[in-house]
């Protein structure tokens, strides 16, 4: 069992920046490919960025490239999004997950690749 546990979210005016959090339980969190989605009201969550176990390699999507920079910390069983550059379409309730098992890179990009969801944070972007 693996738990995983968002902070960072808040308003922030559109431009501007924040960092998420997400601390996750386990002994072998080296080992686990990390993600991030969205969902905003009335979508569906959609990929954001993930991330290999050992950091070395990230897949991004297109409407995050360039603006947003993910990290983990294997020491602190915690990875980083750093959103600069915040949009209008950005809001959204922000979730990381965890993939436990292996797989084909790049890091998994599809919600029902990963095994373990946080509760989410909440993003929002004031104009």
């Amino acid at each position: 069992q693996v738990q995983l546990v968002e902070s960072g979210g808040g308003l922030v005016q559109a431009g501007g920046s924040l960092r998420l959090s997400c601390a996750a339980s386990g002994r072998t969190f080296s080992s686990y490919a990390m993600g991030w989605f969205r969902q905003a009201p009335g979508k569906e969550r959609e990929f954001v960025v993930s991330i290999s176990g050992s950091g070395g390699t990230t897949y991004y999507a297109d409407s995050v490239k360039g603006r947003f920079t993910i990290s983990r910390d294997n020491a602190k069983n915690t990875v980083y999004l750093q959103m600069n550059s915040l949009k209008p379409e950005d809001p959204a309730v922000y979730y990381c997950a965890a993939r436990i098992r292996g797989y084909n890179p790049p890091p998994p990009a599809t919600t029902n690749e990963y095994n373990y969801w946080g509760q989410g944070t909440q993003v929002t972007v004031s104009s």
